[in-house]
């Protein structure tokens, strides 16, 4: 079979139900961290008690903070229980996914993410203490980027088996996903309403997001289209294997000695991440470079720039919900579909390295803008425009150069070695997330 004879993609079906799962991937987690603040609310001290509310008078005089110890370590303690599994179990993903079923992978890490954002949603309406709370949540993040992990890293193989334009509708999903995070956010904030409401509607709509996401890949395999390249990555015995067997055989039959037919797995060509790897390295690299660039600057620096407006009213209120979080979300999901489109530059074009290594720039570039507070950087960009042009061409090119290299990668080796390319490819961007959260601390610190 080859890919000339190929079926054609009805009513483009299977790249939307890619672009659906891809939404289900990201959604969920970018609305448990939009509801950052009803969780640390949740943390509070409780003033029931004397003893609780000297301790909190003591630590509000000494330094400052009125907050306790579980909401001052809430954020550092999530980004820690976030990044660490993610980055381990996309890397287990890379080893093992060809001895766990991909239907195991994909449908049983979509059921316990939705499980757990049933629980989370449950909880929104149960007074739990603060300790256990703080306990449960963290198990709860745990639970979501492990599964997570898996699942994006499953997706990514599946997709390397399609053409190179079905990796496409993966980062296009997430691109969305970001975005309605952060336009459900200006909504809430807009509409004045309760964080415990606000939260309840995020995890709800995360809940028919992922059940939408299990329905989606039920349907999948009934897909012409889909089961066509599924049987061409299935490896068959060359020319020369057939003609040994049916001498065995004709040999066999003389002999009356029975035999024993090799199945898929037995013929399927050996393996190796590290060869593979060597493939993809450039790719594997540059998506890695782009998400460490992009996570150490945003939103570590970037939430922290200050409008020039004087007396703002609204406008201060809405900048940074609006310049930074929806704006950087609603380009970088244009930089990824636009993949769908235009691929250039090529998957063996020196300029995709080039133009992944030139976004270092944008590092000095958010620091120079007005962040506040700051101690040792002078202010070079103090007018709201520059952040907000930085803050397009930032978000642009990490979602168009990551999606390029993330369609790229699978490309670059044989067809049964495209699923572990695309998982080790996932593995790569989880490495970069986890980088540049650990960079974001030292950028910060250098303003």
């Amino acid at each position: 079979m080859t890919a000339i004879h190929a079926p054609r993609d009805k009513y483009n079906a299977v790249w939307i139900i890619f672009f659906i799962l891809g939404l289900g991937t990201l959604l969920p987690w970018n609305f448990f961290m939009t509801a950052t603040m009803y969780f640390t609310s949740r943390l509070k001290d409780s003033p029931s008690t004397d003893l609780s509310s000297n301790q909190t008078l003591n630590r509000t005089l000494d330094t400052g903070d009125t907050r306790n110890v579980l909401e001052a370590k809430f954020n550092n303690v999530m980004t820690l229980c976030a990044m660490v599994p993610l980055l381990i179990f996309t890397c287990l993903n890379s080893f093992i996914h060809q001895r766990i079923p991909q239907k195991l992978r994909i449908s049983g890490s979509l059921t316990v993410i939705l499980v757990v954002f049933l629980l989370t949603a449950v909880l929104v309406k149960v007074n739990v203490a603060p300790l256990a709370f703080f306990t449960l949540t963290m198990i709860k993040i745990v639970c979501i980027n492990s599964f997570g992990a898996i699942l994006q890293s499953s997706l990514f193989g599946l997709a390397g088996i399609l053409p190179a334009s079905y990796t496409t509708p993966i980062m296009s999903g997430q691109g969305l996903a970001g975005t309605f995070a952060a336009f459900s956010m200006i909504c809430a904030l807009a509409s004045g309403s309760a964080l415990q409401d606000s939260a309840f509607g995020y995890f709800i709509t995360a809940c028919v997001v992922i059940l939408l996401a299990i329905m989606s890949y039920i349907i999948l395999p009934r897909m012409e289209f889909f089961q066509y390249y599924m049987e061409s990555n299935v490896p068959r015995p060359s020319a020369d294997e057939e003609n040994k067997m049916d001498l065995l055989r004709k040999d066999s039959a003389a002999e009356k000695i029975p035999v024993v037919s090799l199945t898929d797995e037995e013929l399927k060509p050996s393996v190796s991440v590290f060869s593979i790897f060597k493939q993809i390295r450039v790719m594997a690299l540059s998506v890695c470079f782009i998400f460490t660039v992009t996570i150490g600057t945003f939103p570590a620096v970037t939430v922290e720039v200050k409008t020039t407006v004087a007396n703002g009213g609204a406008w201060e209120t809405y900048f940074i919900p609006v310049s930074c979080f929806l704006l950087f979300n609603m380009m970088d999901w244009a930089g990824r579909s636009l993949t769908a489109f235009c691929m250039w530059p090529g998957k063996d074009s020196i300029w995709l390295p080039v133009f992944v290594v030139l976004r270092v720039i944008f590092i000095p570039l958010f620091m120079l803008c007005n962040v506040q507070p700051r101690y040792y950087l002078p202010v070079l960009f103090s007018h709201d425009a520059w952040y907000i042009i930085f803050m397009i061409f930032f978000s642009f090119s990490n979602g168009y150069l990551a999606s390029l290299c993330m369609c790229f990668g699978p490309k670059k080796v044989s067809q049964h070695e495209a699923e572990t390319a695309g998982a080790i490819m996932a593995f790569f961007l989880s490495l970069g997330l986890a980088l540049g959260a650990a960079v974001s601390f030292a950028f910060r610190a250098m303003i």
